[in-house]
């Protein structure tokens, strides 16, 4: 079993772990991460402009009637993501590079609207597309962020760049230095776009397709989870790894789940990040809640009976690195095939559970340190039944944690055991000096 473990970590999890810090993915990682607080608070919109309540009361029908005004925070925010995502991944990337971040995350954001056709409407001029502007468009967000990057970068190294004297401040100076890259980016773009009239983002769609389609099967959930949890068994945190990859993916779900509850159609995603958060890591990575319960209930040792006391709030606000830490679930083979296999369970179930319609689709994004059943409720629009299955999944992890819990915890009460018959044995062997 070691040398098993230790071919995995050496063959797997070490060259993932690199790959999770390769420069442009830790910073689409970053840059979509920065874009968290306008898309929670966006989404939020979305429960006001329809709210959880029957169509038939008051509050309802006030929500209705000004649902326009009501989304527009939404539509400048979380409907715009991918602008907002297109500045951090700039902003980052350039950062690492030891560039000017502003300029980096400017550029990045100026090829990206380039990327977009106005279009002419009379009485009001120009206008553009929002549509490519959320999470549609956040993989071109992507391309065109790393692309202009690197051309800074190449201007930089071979110091094509307006240079100016010392005596300039240091803001004028960079402003300059990023003339000629931005005219570069700009010209390009518009040249691929304007002149040729290639539709970039469709280009893009045919490309990804694939991928969007597999990422929303029960395999394409399956399998981040069953990495994220694999990841964490050798202590590396699985959603930095995967989440690089996989995040991208999971908020283009999201958008596009919350611009058809906004246009008033059915929802077409299941797995957004939001899945996951609410009815797979409930209390954090590995389903880890129900473990906490279990040492509250069972625990026989002094230390888990500790822990659990002192792991129970932090688990339920999905803060459970004391528990994997501290317990610990890395490396230890009695917690490892639970702390996998759990949100595999869990995940399949709440996986059917919504594609048979028992609960709503996710498509809110609620704070991620909020209880679970709470969280749910929020990201399903208010929808109970997403209450019940949270505390449905919590009592499967409850009950299959258990004999796995029981062993270690009776190894761990040996243990104890056996240090206080060895201390007592010391002490009466001691003189007595009396």
């Amino acid at each position: 079993m070691q040398r098993f473990m230790d071919f995995l970590e050496k063959y797997l999890s070490i060259p993932m772990a690199k790959l999770s810090e390769q420069r442009h993915l830790r910073a689409i990682r970053d840059g979509v991460v920065s874009s968290l607080p306008f898309i929670i608070v966006g989404s939020m919109f979305l429960i006001v402009a329809f709210p959880p309540v029957p169509e038939s009361t008051a509050l309802y029908q006030w929500a209705q009637e000004h649902a326009f005004e009501i989304l527009i925070p939404y539509r400048m925010t979380m409907f715009i993501m991918s602008l907002y995502i297109t500045f951090g991944i700039g902003y980052n990337l350039a950062k690492s590079y030891k560039l000017d971040p502003l300029s980096g995350g400017q550029i990045a954001v100026a090829s990206f609207l380039l990327t977009l056709t106005p279009i002419a409407l009379d009485k009001v001029g120009f206008v553009l597309p929002m549509a490519n502007l959320g999470g549609h468009g956040l993989f071109m967000a992507m391309i065109v962020s790393i692309f202009s990057v690197e051309v800074m970068r190449f201007c930089k190294t071979r110091n094509i760049t307006i240079k100016m004297p010392e005596q300039v401040p240091p803001s004028v100076a960079r402003s300059f230095e990023a003339l000629i890259p931005v005219a570069f980016v700009v010209v390009f773009m518009t040249l691929i776009t304007v002149v040729l009239g290639i539709d970039l983002h469709s280009l893009v769609d045919q490309a990804v397709s694939p991928i969007v389609k597999a990422g929303d099967t029960l395999f394409g959930v399956l399998l981040p989870v069953f990495l994220i949890g694999f990841f964490w068994s050798f202590g590396i945190h699985g959603i930095s790894v995967i989440g690089a990859v996989a995040r991208p993916l999971w908020e283009k779900y999201l958008g596009a789940n919350a611009e058809a509850v906004a246009a008033g159609a059915p929802i077409p995603h299941v797995a957004p990040e939001t899945f996951f958060q609410w009815f797979v890591w409930i209390g954090g990575s590995g389903a880890t809640l129900g473990l906490v319960l279990a040492m509250l209930f069972f625990a026989k040792s002094s230390y888990l009976k500790a822990l659990g006391k002192t792991t129970l709030v932090p688990s339920i606000f999905n803060i459970n690195e004391p528990v994997i830490f501290g317990t610990p679930i890395v490396l230890n083979p009695m917690l490892i095939i639970p702390f996998i296999f759990i949100p595999l369970i869990t995940t399949t179930i709440a996986y059917f559970a919504t594609t048979l319609g028992f609960i709503s689709p996710t498509y809110v994004m609620a704070p991620w340190t909020l209880p679970a059943p709470i969280g749910a409720y929020l990201s399903t629009g208010g929808d109970w039944r997403a209450i019940v299955l949270v505390l449905v999944n919590i009592a499967i992890s409850f009950v299959i944690y258990i004999p796995f819990f029981k062993m270690y915890d009776q190894k761990l009460l040996d243990e104890e055991q056996a240090q206080a018959d060895e201390n007592k044995e010391t002490h009466s062997s001691e003189p007595n000096l009396a």
